[in-house]
């Protein structure tokens, strides 16, 4: 098993890989075609049975999900943030790989299907809304939305299909696929360090509860294009002035509602060193432990954007998700009964189909740095081969 989990992540290193050693994976592009190629190849290697559905997600069936009811789902997602990581999404695909490697190894014979799942678009770095893939399929996004849905170079999501070879009109919420899912185990490296800060001998591996709150806002911000060299500071209207107070504004408000909140991304018009900005666009993400809070938070940066003469729009939001509390126990038990259960203030894939009916729990494998969505993310081998072995106890577990 180690030696495969080793050649898979080996063959995946390149894919993507920018000068700071992060990676650019985003969805439609030509890295996502090599990393979807690189999965069919794997799986027909396997002979698992591979099909895509209404969304381009790839899935790869042990077993026939049509005659034999209902299956169990394992898997995650290739894609990355700007500069991302290696292990956020692809620690998950190459375990649930591996996984079945170790319990054909050892004659299993399961009595329920098994699928591994390649989600796609999940971080929504390219068309800036998370788990497209995933809430396309189940509903939570209409058809209609995610095409319409623009990159930073002004490239819709139906455009990106179409050059991906994809026929936009396909795509929609798919019924059939997910009557085939009985339940979805999702396993990713933690995306924090409480798993570091317990004891090292028994805490490489965590069972999820929930996800937090969270959600993505747009502010725009207006301001008067003028000469950098020749207007008045008294006589300007700098919308990269609003846009300072409005990021400043996030952070205190964060602050005092017990949440956390970033300002990652702008857009600046007309974009000249030596022109004042006429209007910039901010993107805020915030997220919490209690949704109150969160919106509080939201509440008062729009006031901030409005007194500014600016306007917040909501582009996403996911209300607290919890997993489903027996599957959880039952992978806790399977493990050990002394496992560590943890929340998370990240989303996944598993949140989005928890939230549409299907049974969901995730694993986390510890990350000694604690950082995660950067160069520095990181897990030990040895913790994410404990991690494989803990995802194919689960797996025997719920397949028996």
């Amino acid at each position: 098993m180690s030696s495969e989990f080793d050649r898979m992540w080996g063959a995946l290193d390149p894919v993507g890989r920018v000068g700071n050693g992060g990676y650019r994976r985003f969805a439609w592009t030509a890295e996502d075609h090599t990393l979807r190629e690189w999965f069919a190849g794997e799986c027909a290697a396997r002979g698992l049975d591979l099909v895509e559905d209404r969304m381009g997600n790839q899935w790869a069936w042990w077993g026939d999900p049509d005659a034999e009811g209902r299956g169990l789902a394992i898997g995650s997602h290739l894609d990355s943030v700007p500069d991302g990581g290696a292990y956020d999404g692809p620690l998950g695909v190459v375990s649930s790989l591996a996984a079945v490697d170790a319990l054909r190894d050892s004659g299993f014979r399961p009595a329920r299907p098994i699928a591994v799942v390649n989600f796609g678009d999940e971080e929504g770095a390219r068309f800036g809304v998370a788990c497209a893939g995933s809430r396309v399929i189940t509903g939570a996004m209409t058809a209609d939305r995610a095409l319409s849905l623009t990159d930073a170079d002004g490239i819709s999501m139906a455009q990106a299909l179409r050059a991906a070879g994809r026929e936009p009109s396909r795509i929609g919420r798919d019924d059939e696929t997910l009557r085939r899912v009985g339940s979805f185990v999702e396993l990713h490296v933690e995306q924090g360090r409480v798993l570091a800060d317990l004891d090292p001998a028994t805490s490489a591996v965590a069972v999820g509860t929930d996800i937090w709150p969270h959600g993505r806002w747009r502010i725009d911000l207006p301001g008067v294009a003028n000469h950098a060299g020749t207007t008045a500071l008294a006589d300007r209207s700098d919308a990269m002035l609003s846009a300072a107070q409005v990021v400043l504004g996030a952070r205190a408000a964060a602050t005092a509602n017990g949440c956390v909140a970033t300002t990652g991304k702008l857009q600046v018009e007309p974009g000249g060193v030596n022109a004042i900005p006429s209007h910039v666009r901010v993107w805020l993400d915030a997220r919490g432990a209690d949704e109150a809070a969160v919106r509080a938070t939201v509440d008062a940066v729009r006031r901030e954007a409005e007194r500014l003469g600016g306007t917040l729009t909501e582009e996403s939001w996911t209300g607290t998700t919890r997993f489903d509390g027996d599957l959880a126990l039952r992978l806790r038990d399977a493990l050990d009964p002394q496992t560590p259960m943890l929340g998370t203030g990240a989303g996944h894939d598993a949140g989005v189909l928890a939230t549409a009916g299907i049974p969901s729990a995730m694993l986390f494998v510890r990350n000694p740095t604690g950082v995660s969505h950067s160069p520095e993310e990181f897990a030990e081998r040895d913790d994410c081969l404990r991690g494989v072995d803990a995802l194919t106890t689960v797996v025997r577990e719920l397949t028996s």
